[in-house]
């Protein structure tokens, strides 16, 4: 196993076990860049099969600043929890940490497809996962949850950004990353700055709109015949 797995907490709780957990882990999120040397880079995805129950992650492991892909895992195990808003971590984040076992290199840094502190109690499954694998985390997610931003502020250009707020706070950025396509909503995760997020984020596009961590995991992870490697 190539992370130290800090368990936090049990994973079958309640709903209101499990918001009560958020709001208390979500004062242990470190919002401030506690990050080295980027070699690595993570990207996480996860899919449901509703027809038979089954939760599939992927985690793919990618060098920087070059972006080659060096390691792919697949893990599949029955949906804990139904969907319930605000609670998708505790749906989806014991099957992508099954994932993570399989890593034998430790990722400096993990993009994951869904929100950091860009959550209603600001700890969306980027965090809660940043938290657990004690690993710097960034939220890259491709709708909104929570807040508004200045639309017209936004410009068409790749590489333009403005704050997404929520309640008068800063909860993360609006990022173009393709010319005239829609934009991501990127967020801290964990032990991570927002700008510093922003940065990673637009140095692993490789012209798509899904940083290509995210968007290797996403492929992965819908893929019927997953065993066929990306590399």
């Amino acid at each position: 196993m190539a992370y130290n797995e800090q368990k936090l907490h049990e994973w079958n709780l309640a709903p209101a076990e499990a918001i009560a957990l958020q709001r208390e882990l979500a004062q242990r999120v470190i919002r401030e860049d506690q990050l080295g040397e980027v070699r690595h880079i993570a990207g996480v995805d996860m899919a449901i099969n509703e027809n038979n129950g089954m939760a599939r992650a992927a985690v793919v492991l990618l060098t920087y600043p070059t972006l080659e892909l060096i390691e792919q895992h697949i893990y599949e195990e029955p949906v804990r929890m139904p969907y319930i808003p605000g609670l998708l971590s505790f749906r989806e984040a014991p099957c992508v940490l099954g994932a993570f076992k399989q890593l034998w290199q430790q990722p400096d840094l993990v993009m994951v497809d869904g929100m950091g502190i860009a959550h209603m109690r600001r700890i969306g499954i980027a965090s809660h996962l940043g938290l657990w694998l004690d690993l710097p985390t960034i939220g890259c997610g491709k709708s909104i949850l929570v807040g508004h931003y200045d639309k017209v502020a936004l410009s068409e250009t790749a590489g333009a950004w403005v704050p997404l707020i929520d309640k008068k706070e800063i909860i993360g950025a609006v990022v173009r990353t393709r010319t005239r396509v829609n934009p991501m909503f990127i967020s801290t995760g964990h032990r991570i700055s927002l700008e510093t997020s922003v940065t990673y984020v637009l140095a692993c596009g490789k012209g798509y709109r899904l940083p290509e961590p995210t968007r290797l995991a996403d492929k992965l992870s819908k893929n019927n015949a997953w065993q066929e490697p990306l590399l």
